[in-house]
């Protein structure tokens, strides 16, 4: 029996994780041992659990029906562990953390600084990066997301919204007549930062909407790269108010349209949906939103 739950748990992260090698990987095991005991796990109970191809695995009814009662064992497992870790004054473990390379300068720092200290048992891998990483296939146990968030599959929470500003250099503005509407930005130099929506909203002081479609010059999926480029006044960009905070005092860059705002993103938290309720996990979801509050 105990073989059998042990197999239970490998079949259940092969799903999880889409693969026998990124579920070989989270649990430090070769991919031949984690085929082997779901191929007998699927032998004990005379049927097939998973059909496989070269690229992908896909789950039949019977596997269906295993994997909602392999969570749940899983999950009762964990409450039981983390219930006794709790009764320590410090949690320990790890956990692995991805958010956007930009990111790194803003009050996102402050926080991991702070859940640092206050929980010195915890070791914090954070990866900083622009190249979006998989949660699940790449073993992530949190990430943090800014923009629009794609994969309904994952739990999330909005932690907090990021006000954006549309700038450009003083220079760079005096190649055209002063405009005093969005629309008449159109045909400007435009800086695209992708996989953006190309479509900005725009609000005005009284509360006027516009939508602009601009016909973008040089497009870029390095949010540093726009802020260089828009330094070096190749033309509009829409950037963090974080990142560009201390441009706009010194003068380097300029606000344009100033009477107008540019709508602001949300910034998440993601996590796998198996993820314990009480795990490091959702105890830093949680740390990040008091956060904000104080």
């Amino acid at each position: 029996m105990l073989d059998q739950l042990r197999q239970i748990a490998i079949f259940a992260k092969t799903v999880d994780h889409g693969s026998f090698r990124s579920a070989a990987k989270a649990l430090h095991l070769s991919p031949s041992v984690v085929s082997h005991h779901v191929a007998q796990l699927e032998e004990k109970l005379g049927t097939a659990l998973l059909y496989r191809s070269t690229r992908k695995l896909s789950l039949t009814s019977d596997g269906e029906r295993l994997l909602a009662s392999a969570h749940d064992m899983i999950a009762a497992a964990e409450a039981g562990l983390q219930s006794i870790t709790n009764q320590s004054d410090q949690p320990t473990g790890e956990l692995r953390i991805t958010a956007p390379a930009v990111m790194a300068q803003s009050r996102l720092i402050d926080q991991i600084a702070a859940f640092a200290k206050e929980f010195p048992k915890v070791h914090l891998t954070i990866d900083f990066s622009d190249q979006r990483r998989e949660v699940i296939n790449d073993g992530i146990d949190l990430a943090i997301r800014m923009g629009w968030l794609s994969d309904g599959a994952l739990k999330a929470r909005k932690l907090y919204d990021v006000e954006r500003k549309l700038v450009a250099t003083k220079a760079c503005l005096t190649q055209y007549p002063a405009p005093k509407r969005p629309t008449e930005l159109e045909s400007w130099n435009w800086l695209d930062l992708t996989p953006a929506p190309k479509k900005i909203e725009f609000e005005s002081a009284t509360q006027e909407a516009e939508l602009l479609k601009p016909d973008y010059r040089i497009s870029v999926n390095d949010a540093h790269a726009l802020y260089r480029l828009a330094l070096a006044g190749t033309g509009l960009a829409i950037l963090p108010e974080f990142l560009v905070q201390s441009d706009l005092k010194s003068g380097a860059l300029q606000p344009v349209l100033p009477d107008w705002s540019v709508k602001p993103v949300g910034v998440y938290a993601v996590w796998p949906p198996n993820a314990p309720k009480e795990g490091l996990t959702k105890r830093f979801v949680n740390f990040l939103g008091l956060a904000e509050k104080q």
